[in-house]
């Protein structure tokens, strides 16, 4: 890890439903502006997708969120726009690469990434990272950690 990488965690929580979730990823969004990173952790079904479909609710009002797993990114219009990732099936620099990933840096919108720890290589360096933990069928614990270089 960078050694001038500054980490703070700015919020845990434990929601029993994925409402609870959507409606924390709602107060969290509120803190968000065009360009933010969200890195988002945890095993499938933790709550990854539910938490995006809060976000984008916020930017992207009567939008449809679903999971990008076979699109590998879905893209949200709004203000700003959301583009949500998937790298459940990317593994390395050039399968990253094709999908035109790095073109999104430049789109001024808000990159939300689901399996972001198969990509370690292509996070940005400032992000939030939003690890998912299930506790229960109904209960995730949701750590948000603020990564500045």
């Amino acid at each position: 890890m960078d050694e001038n990488l500054k980490i703070k965690t700015v919020a845990s929580v434990i929601t029993k439903s994925e409402k609870e979730t959507e409606d924390f990823a709602k107060k969290f969004a509120e803190n968000l502006k065009k360009g933010d990173f969200i890195a988002l952790y945890g095993e499938l079904g933790s709550g990854k997708t539910a938490f995006v479909r809060g976000l984008a609710d916020v930017f992207c009002k009567g939008i449809r969120v679903s999971s990008p797993t076979y699109a590998i990114v879905n893209e949200y219009k709004g203000d700003p726009d959301v583009y949500h990732f998937d790298m459940y099936r990317i593994t390395d620099e050039d399968g990253l690469y094709s999908t035109g990933y790095y073109d999104y840096f430049e789109k001024d919108g808000i990159i939300a990434v689901e399996w972001s720890e198969n990509i370690p290589f292509g996070l940005a360096k400032e992000r939030y990272d939003v690890a998912f933990e299930k506790l229960s069928e109904n209960e995730r614990k949701i750590t948000v950690t603020k990564i500045i270089s």
